[in-house]
């Protein structure tokens, strides 16, 4: 596993490095240095937003689960668990500390945390799905440069993909395999509990937009910030492919896949490919820079291992 893993972070600078060195280094730094510090600052506020709203979203579901977080609590691990996401491959290791520091004592005490994670996480990825799916098939209508062939087939294997699996869930819902089918039936009460009941729909979904909308509104200002402000078309399109780009599960926080996405997408808004490069790089310092107060709980937990 530790060879795997470096193999993976290996992968991941190369990847970084190979983008950097291709589209304009030099212009890359000058973007980066120059970057303007008003958009940086609230770039770093909307971190701080996206984690605790984040973390009320959790707090949220798990109630609907039966699970009490404070909000204290549930705010502190969201912000644990997102630098850890920051920091490791795969983006879910932080995920997973979650669920195991609030898990109760006994066999099923991992059951309805690690849940309300999956559920939690579900409702931002439905929403960010949503958005750039349709942003997607909405282009060509919407305006703006004329998109290439090949980019033009690759959205259009996005939106069928995204189509498909949300099919075959849902199929996966309807008629469960028999070996599994009581997992099932427990999953679709949970789902129902989390999303349906008591109009909890409503809830998931005005967080999960903010949220959403928010991420969409730091690539913005990241990119403004190094001199490449995009028009509100990028917002519905060019910036939540990149943002998916971070989903890969071999990258570590989407660095190298991010800017080489933006690399592809920015020259379409009227700007050099070097400028997507600065935005994405800028986009991942925030969002790191941002979590950094995560490094408090983990120091804390550290120094409550040492008093046993």
């Amino acid at each position: 596993m530790r060879l795997l893993k470096l193999i993976g972070l290996s992968a991941v600078l190369a990847l970084l490095i190979a983008v950097i060195l291709r589209f304009d280094p030099e212009r890359i730094a000058a973007g980066l240095v120059s970057a303007n510090p008003i958009y940086v600052a609230a770039g770093l506020l909307l971190v701080q937003i996206q984690i605790v709203l984040s973390a009320l979203r959790w707090r949220f579901t798990a109630a609907r689960l039966g699970q009490h977080l404070g909000v204290g609590q549930a705010i502190g691990d969201y912000y644990l668990g997102t630098l850890l996401n920051q920091l490791l491959p795969g983006g879910v290791a932080g995920d997973a500390i979650r669920a195991v520091r609030n898990r109760a004592h006994g066999d099923d005490g991992w059951k309805v945390p690690a849940q309300a994670v999956l559920f939690e996480r579900i409702a931002g990825q439905g929403v960010f799905f949503l958005i750039a799916t349709f942003g997607v098939m909405l282009w060509p209508l919407l305006g703006g440069a004329a998109i290439p062939e090949d980019l033009r087939l690759l959205l259009s294997g996005f939106a069928l993909a995204v189509a498909s699996l949300a099919i075959m869930f849902l199929l996966a819902l309807r008629f469960p395999p028999r070996r599994i089918q009581p997992q099932f039936e427990g999953l679709k009460v949970a789902l129902a509990q989390v999303f349906l009941q008591g109009r909890a729909w409503i809830a998931q979904s005005l967080f999960s937009v903010v949220i959403v909308a928010s991420y969409i509104a730091m690539f913005m200002l990241a990119s403004a910030a190094v001199g490449a402000p995009l028009p509100a078309l990028a917002a519905v399109t060019a910036i939540p492919l990149c943002l998916l780009m971070m989903l890969i599960p071999a990258t570590i926080a989407g660095w190298g896949a991010r800017e080489a996405a933006a690399a592809a997408l920015w020259p379409l808004f009227g700007y050099a490919a070097s400028d997507g490069v600065a935005a994405g790089i800028l986009y991942g310092i925030l969002a790191l820079v941002g979590a950094a107060p995560g490094l408090v709980f983990i120091l804390a937990a550290l120094f409550s291992r040492r008093n046993r």
